[in-house]
């Protein structure tokens, strides 16, 4: 703390003028980005740091964490979490909050978006006509979803809520959860079987060590030739090279994409592709839910450092 002021170090690019959280910050304390730090003004300034704020997309190792001896709160704004260190967090007995729940609806509707883009082929779509081949030719014939199965390979917050949407589709609705779900769904045990049973497979499962490359090639075979993925949760639950080899021997139908596995950058492989549809990573990307996750952060971070309990603490930290 600095001048009775909360210190706040910002891991956010500052380059990201938008970004809506950046602008409220400094409602709660003075604010240092860390990309503007020279290593002697950092060295001055991480002692007195009181609060570090990240994103689901950055990495906050115990080497970061080691940089701030008398930090207090860690913020991520997102949902996901897997660059933090949360084991070394709860070992100092930080406080640490996320932004579930707000960001639900949006990223459920994108994994809709893209199940229908990949299957009726709208980017290709939007490409035939801007290149003015529609007078001369007709444009190939896409794949209905109505009535489908599409299985939702993880059952949380976001899950759910892909599922609820998908019933509005009339598709029957799959799943795995390491526990069975008060719901009216099928639960599966493995995401191979239900890959094997499903016409599309959404990935939504947390990125953990356990779940890296969870879909590889055989769970990719197991849906088949006539099987889509859809991937709006971490680019490392894919095989990556599996993939890119499943879509151009046309082991399966097709992918849609908003998450890779070395992101921002994206494997040459899926450029050349015609029978992939790729985004960057947009899942929660509207003013709405980023303007909710900037408030819920804040919210928290007031919480914190007055004493009282997170409103979403990160799994595995202490709330208060």
């Amino acid at each position: 703390m600095l001048e009775g002021r909360p210190l706040i170090m910002n891991l956010i690019a500052s380059r990201i003028t938008t970004h809506p959280l950046l602008p409220r910050l400094p409602e709660i304390g003075r604010v240092f980005q860390r990309d503007e730090l020279t290593p002697e003004a950092l060295a001055d300034i991480a002692p007195h740091v009181d609060v570090l704020v990240g994103a689901s997309n950055l990495k906050v190792p115990k080497a970061e964490l080691d940089l701030y001896p008398n930090l207090r709160i860690v913020a991520d704004f997102g949902v996901g979490y897997d660059g933090f260190d949360v084991e070394e967090i709860a070992r100092r007995n930080l406080l640490c909050a996320h932004t579930p729940d707000v960001l639900s609806e949006d990223v459920a509707d994108l994994a809709v978006g893209l199940m229908l883009s990949i299957t009726r082929r709208l980017p290709q779509a939007d490409a035939f006509v801007r290149a003015g081949r529609w007078p001369k030719e007709n444009f190939p014939l896409g794949r209905r979803i109505a009535g489908r199965r599409i299985g939702v390979a993880g059952l949380g917050r976001i899950g759910r809520v892909v599922a609820q949407r998908a019933e509005a589709f009339r598709m029957e609705v799959g799943y795995t959860s390491q526990h069975p779900k008060d719901v009216p769904w099928r639960r599966f045990e493995d995401v191979k079987s239900l890959a094997a049973w499903a016409d599309v497979l959404v990935v939504v499962i947390p990125a953990t060590p356990e779940t890296h490359h969870l879909v590889n090639a055989e769970v990719l075979d197991a849906l088949g030739p006539e099987g889509y993925l859809v991937n709006i949760a971490r680019g490392a639950l894919v095989d990556t090279a599996a993939l890119i080899r499943a879509l151009e021997e046309k082991r399966i139908a097709g992918a849609a994409l908003d998450v890779f596995e070395h992101e921002p950058e994206v494997e040459a492989g899926f450029m050349k592709l015609e029978n992939v549809v790729l985004a960057p990573h947009i899942g929660s990307a509207t003013v709405e839910t980023r303007c909710a996750m900037a408030d819920l952060v804040c919210e928290n971070i007031r919480l914190g450092l007055a004493g009282k309990p997170l409103l979403t603490p990160v799994p595995g930290t202490r709330r208060a």
